[in-house]
């Protein structure tokens, strides 16, 4: 039995590679083989396609051919692998772009027969353009007879030289009548010709053969025998992407039993790469090979001192002032020197039946995640969902209000995801107890906690109320002026069981060395500077079933007599 000897070899496009008896201008036969789309990866720009080919390898050097990538295959992109039962070398790889035929029948004969219509058509028309052209000198020579009656008789001419004027009036009368019909018949029926000859133009454009655009490659190969090989093809295209989306699916449960939180793992993928992927297999990545391989590269940025420019010659028009082309100038010269100020940035790019989902194999720098079965992807940009995964999450539900500017309280879940694969940004559709409650976005999840609204909650009441919003002075030699305010917020739990809540509110804060901001007395909030937001406090509490919370809130601004001051939102 033969030792199964299996080569793969990997190459760029367009690389020669020299090697002992083998030159790429040595090749003398040239095998044209068929290949067919195998497996898929896509990305969140662009793909990589895998396709595969039996090939009957002669023995010695041979060129295989492969015509059947598209045209918008990335160049650099390709590499060609082999395997053998005997030993096969593969020497250079070369790309290039072409026109090919596209299949589609013989129309040879349908062909020949509309030109041959097309044809006996325009004689026909030739016929007419005659008959028009001979009427047409019948009227101009009976127009010139018409004319006779108003010519002055020479004077040789006697009175028995006079034509009868009446017969021949007969005459011109029934040629103009002959004459206009001619024409009008010939005009009619070219017209008729017309139409048709352009009817037949147009299928025989049809039945042209059509040519598009694609991308050949030629392997180079030699064996030492007849073997069959294995070729497999990789390349790149850009006209393809995956976007994650997600379904969240909240289950509050009740006094009995805890919350609960199911994530659906969705990806929406398309492609208008110019071939159709039929019964392929599908792998999504999260690597983004169009994203730029390094880092953006800083230039030097240099401060210099504004120089003031020189006094320009002003024309005297307008009593001294710059005109209007120098005042432009001045404008322009400045914009100029402001934008070599700024520093360079850098540009970035309800489900009946649980449906089988994707199998996740993960690294360090990716994930990818392989579609179960065989999927087709029509080439016209027709966009085909698939479920990745589903998690499942005991949430920690919670209530937050912001009473000072709506009296309704939010219900979310939060959820901490320890996998291994990131979530990445997306939009996602929310569902509460079974309930469509609104959608959302995720941003990119890996590892942390992240808390997800579910929209508002009802048996959560929430009211505010302003106790005091005072203004005054205070002092004896050196007065202040003061803005005294005081509010009331109250809470109040219908749930049959616990509730988290966490109440947000805001203190001014001051701009200005010359403005004091101090806490009233009241609720001391647990968290000041919220999400590092200066100034934003947080009260946070569980509340029992039916228990109601008040909480106590107020600020005072002190700042001199005779300044004003402003309440600004940044």
């Amino acid at each position: 039995m033969t030792s199964v000897a299996p080569l793969r070899a990997v190459l760029l496009a367009s690389m020669c590679i020299s090697m002992p008896g083998l030159a790429a201008t040595a090749f003398a036969d040239d095998l044209k083989a068929v290949s067919s789309i195998d497996a898929v990866t896509v990305f969140p720009a662009g793909a990589e396609v895998t396709r595969t080919a039996k090939v009957e390898v002669p023995p010695g050097e041979t060129t295989l051919i492969f015509d059947d990538l598209p045209a918008e295959t990335v160049p650099g992109s390709i590499r060609v692998e082999g395997q053998a039962g005997a030993a096969l070398k593969i020497g250079s790889v070369d790309q290039r772009r072409m026109f090919v035929p596209q299949s589609g029948g013989d129309h040879s004969a349908d062909r020949r027969r509309i030109e041959s219509e097309i044809e006996n058509l325009r004689d026909q028309r030739l016929i007419l353009e005659g008959n028009l052209q001979a009427a047409q000198t019948q009227q101009t020579l009976l127009n010139n007879l018409a004319n006779l009656p108003n010519v002055s008789p020479g004077r040789e001419s006697g009175a028995g030289g006079q034509p009868d004027w009446s017969a021949l009036l007969g005459v011109i009368s029934r040629g103009m009548g002959e004459a206009q019909q001619t024409m009008l018949t010939a005009r009619v029926e070219m017209r008729d010709l017309d139409r048709k000859v352009a009817d037949l133009e147009a299928k025989l454009s049809e039945l042209a053969p059509k040519r598009i655009e694609r991308t050949e490659v030629k392997v180079h190969v030699i064996a030492d025998s007849a073997l069959e090989a294995d070729m497999t093809l990789k390349y790149q295209v850009r006209s393809a992407s995956w976007t994650p989306s997600y379904e969240a699916r909240l289950d509050t449960g009740d006094a009995a039993s805890s919350a609960k939180l199911q994530l659906v793992r969705r990806a929406t993928i398309s492609q208008r790469t110019g071939e159709d992927w039929m019964d392929v297999g599908v792998a999504l990545s999260t690597t983004r090979p169009t994203s730029g391989s390094t880092a953006p590269d800083l230039r030097p940025i240099v401060i210099d001192i504004l120089e003031p420019r020189p006094p320009r010659p002003v024309a005297e028009v307008g009593g001294g002032m710059m005109s209007m082309a120098d005042e432009a100038a001045e404008k322009k010269d400045r914009r100029r020197y402001m934008a070599r100020r700024a520093a360079p940035t850098a540009m970035e790019p309800e489900v009946a039946a649980a449906p089988v989902v994707a199998e996740a194999e993960v690294s360090p720098f990716q994930a990818v995640f392989k579609v179960p079965g065989r999927t087709d992807i029509s080439a016209s940009g027709e966009e085909k969902n698939v479920v990745i995964a589903f998690e499942d999450f005991s949430a920690a539900l919670h209530v937050k209000a912001v009473p000072k500017e709506a009296a309704t309280a939010f219900l979310y879940a939060k959820l901490k995801r320890d996998g291994e694969t990131p979530l990445l940004p997306g939009p996602v559709t929310l569902f509460r107890d079974g309930t469509f409650a609104g959608k959302g976005q995720l941003p990119l999840i890996a590892g942390e906690e992240h808390e997800i609204g579910f929209g508002a909650d009802d048996l959560v009441r929430v009211k505010h109320a302003i106790l005091q919003e005072k203004r005054g002075e205070t002092g004896l030699i050196s007065t202040t002026r003061t803005d005294d305010r005081n509010y009331k917020m109250t809470v109040t739990n219908l749930h049959k069981q616990k509730i988290d809540v966490t109440v947000l509110d805001q203190v001014p804060v001051s701009g200005n060395e010359k403005i004091e901001v101090s806490p009233a007395r009241g609720s001391e909030p647990t968290k000041k500077d919220v999400d590092d937001k200066r100034g934003v406090v947080a009260w946070e509490f569980s509340l029992a079933p039916q228990e109601e919370k008040t909480i106590d809130f107020g600020y005072v601004v002190r700042w001199p007599p005779d300044k004003e001051i402003v309440y600004r939102k940044k």
